[in-house]
């Protein structure tokens, strides 16, 4: 109990890291808005700003929502809980004792988790030696791992990604402020270089807005899982070892 109150702590600690980062960041934003308006007679909006981001910034928009929809899924697929369930655990732990193994793979088949996959893998070869036994488990818990890692994997490609098309928008709007330098008679007005500088600048700031969240995110679910995988391998090594007799002579 004390354990699982712990992970509660921590989950609401990470929870309360990325909602402190990404308030920082609109701050930010926000500041940087009001102290560059400070001077001007028009007050330019929020949405003005997103709107001189261009096609870029709508880009890095549609993948920050993709970022936050796989964030939302992992939080709620990727608790201990779910992945090693209390009460399958301690059902499992029974049935053990009571050495009834085919009630035991029927219950562990029946509730697809983390756990239930390594188990499931291991009670077919009770038979076997208790070799046979933990290389059916460790494929097992591989197979479901990498599949895990690669889900998560979809965060650390979305943070690189933003990253790289807020550089890439820094670009085009630097290309754009120079054209107009480049094919001006005369010497270009300020408000003529402002498009292609604020794009440049709005492209950059959303990309690491996009991108300093999802790369914590990222971390902490990886983290999680490989936590996760630990404790499977654990507790399936301390189910087995029952299995693992010395030959006869």
């Amino acid at each position: 109990m004390i354990r699982n109150w712990t992970r509660n702590r921590r989950g609401a600690a990470l929870c309360a890291l990325l909602a402190i980062l990404l308030l920082v960041l609109w701050g930010g934003v926000a500041l940087a808005q009001g102290d560059a308006a400070t001077d001007a007679a028009p007050k330019r909006t929020m949405l003005d700003n997103l709107k001189a981001a261009g096609w870029v910034g709508l880009v890095i928009i549609a993948v920050s929502i993709a970022g936050l929809s796989l964030v939302i899924t992992f939080a709620m697929q990727l608790r201990r809980n779910v992945m090693v369930p209390p009460d399958l655990l301690a059902h499992l732990e029974g049935l053990f004792e009571e050495e009834d193994y085919d009630a035991a793979l029927e219950v562990a088949e029946s509730q697809p988790c983390f756990l239930s996959t390594v188990i499931a893998a291991g009670l077919p070869k009770i038979d076997r030696s208790y070799a046979d036994i933990t290389a059916a488990m460790e494929e097992a818990g591989d197979k479901e791992a990498g599949r895990i890692h690669q889900r998560v994997g979809y965060l650390s490609l979305i943070a690189a990604n933003a990253t790289m098309l807020g550089l890439f928008g820094t670009v085009t709007g630097m290309v754009t402020a120079f054209n107009v330098i480049a094919t001006s008679k005369t010497s270009p007005k300020p408000s003529a270089l402002a498009g292609g500088i604020q794009e440049a600048l709005m492209t950059t700031v959303l990309g690491l807005m996009v991108a300093i969240p999802t790369s914590v995110a990222y971390v902490i679910f990886r983290n999680r899982v490989n936590n996760v995988i630990e404790e499977v391998s654990s507790i399936a090594t301390e189910l087995m070892e029952r299995f693992d007799v010395p030959p006869t002579k």
